[in-house]
């Protein structure tokens, strides 16, 4: 199978309204800048989007929901987004917020092809409102369920053309995750190398989890909260 294809237009061309979406990195690192921009400009609404945080107001899934294109956000932070503040508390969005660690086993558990895991993050707050609660040996655990995405959209530093991804320090947090729990699974790179080229002890995501594989342009790598120390 020829996984190679030429740009973000191409790779998101048949995600459609209503389409529920994993995308991958954490704050505004490793996000899919890319495909993101693919998406505003082609216009698709009633949006679910799962991920970390919605990037901010001006980038990222920020871009997204400045055009009223995500119907319900699943994330664990808010983040520095005040347009995604603003339409959580005017109620145009409706909004899953679940612990950091919850979120990545959902992801993991969809990767794995099991239809739910217990967890203990959320026991006696309003994370386990309307969930099973079970107790094992003595404690506690909630019902969480693996999630069912239509796409994951991820981006990696390096991939090869047969979809195997190296990703680079933070990056690795959500993006290696959703890239096996998507039902199609697009990936941009910032390199894209022949099959082969790649050293096996470095591939971080197989291949054979990725559908579809284009090498991105213009990363902005923007940084969330720049934080330097005072010149002396």
């Amino acid at each position: 199978m020829n996984k190679v294809v030429a740009n973000a237009v191409a790779a998101i061309h048949d995600i459609n309204d209503g389409a529920t979406l994993m995308l991958g990195g954490f704050g505004l690192c490793g996000i899919p800048e890319n495909c993101i921009a693919a998406l505003v400009a082609k216009g698709v609404k009633q949006l679910t989007c799962i991920s970390n945080n919605a990037g901010v107001d001006d980038f990222g899934i920020g871009l997204m929901l400045q055009q009223k294109q995500v119907k319900k956000m699943i994330s664990s932070y808010v983040g520095e987004n005040a347009e995604f503040e603003r339409q959580l508390l005017s109620g145009e969005l409706e909004v899953e917020l679940i612990p950091q660690g919850t979120l990545a086993t959902r992801c993991m558990a969809a990767g794995y092809g099991m239809p739910a895991v217990f967890t203990p993050a959320g026991v006696g707050t309003e994370v386990a409102d309307g969930k099973e609660v079970r107790s094992f040996n003595g404690k506690e655990y909630l019902l969480e369920y693996a999630f069912d995405a239509d796409f994951a959209i991820v981006k990696a530093w390096k991939g090869d053309t047969q979809g195997n991804l190296i990703f680079k320090d933070t990056a690795r947090n959500f993006n290696p995750l959703m890239a096996m729990a998507g039902k199609i699974t697009i990936a941009e790179v910032e390199e894209l190398v022949e099959a082969g080229t790649l050293s096996p002890n470095e591939i971080h995501t197989p291949g054979i989890y990725v559908h579809r594989i284009f090498q991105g342009v213009n990363y902005e790598k923007r940084i969330e909260q720049r934080t330097v120390r005072k010149q002396i």
